[in-house]
């Protein structure tokens, strides 16, 4: 099973203080839109997102179908080939994906502390 790209997203009070921050760190912004509260930083094989407003805790966030520069692999397993194989192994999803549907869908489950786990598919399968 694999999950794509790998980055923690970060639930924080004020994105401007945390990109100053994490800046001072030695991060990059690579992606995202700070008017819209939300920034992909980088340090070299280190992903974080930023996101004010938008998650009630942090998340380990997995992007099937992305490499580490948000570039779309040629080969990868689709959201719902995950899912199915989570429900499989007895796992229990806080949010699922649409099984009917294909391209960009999300599944969330918790771990058992329950951190969020998230797997945010933005592209569509290669296979049909």
């Amino acid at each position: 099973m694999r999950l794509g790209n790998f980055s923690v997203s970060l639930a924080v009070k004020d994105l401007s203080a945390s990109r100053a921050f994490y800046e001072k760190l030695g991060f990059t912004a690579i992606g995202g839109n700070q008017a819209q509260n939300w920034l992909i930083l980088q340090n070299e094989t280190a992903t974080i997102g930023l996101f004010q407003g938008m998650l009630e805790k942090n998340t380990l966030t997995f992007n099937p179908g992305w490499d580490r520069s948000a570039k779309t692999l040629p080969e990868f397993d689709d959201v719902r080939e995950i899912q199915r194989t989570l429900k499989g192994r007895g796992l229990t999803l806080a949010l699922a994906a649409d099984e009917a549907t294909s391209g960009p869908a999300s599944v969330m489950l918790l771990d058992p502390d329950g951190n969020p786990v998230l797997l945010d598919q933005h592209v569509a399968s290669p296979r049909k």
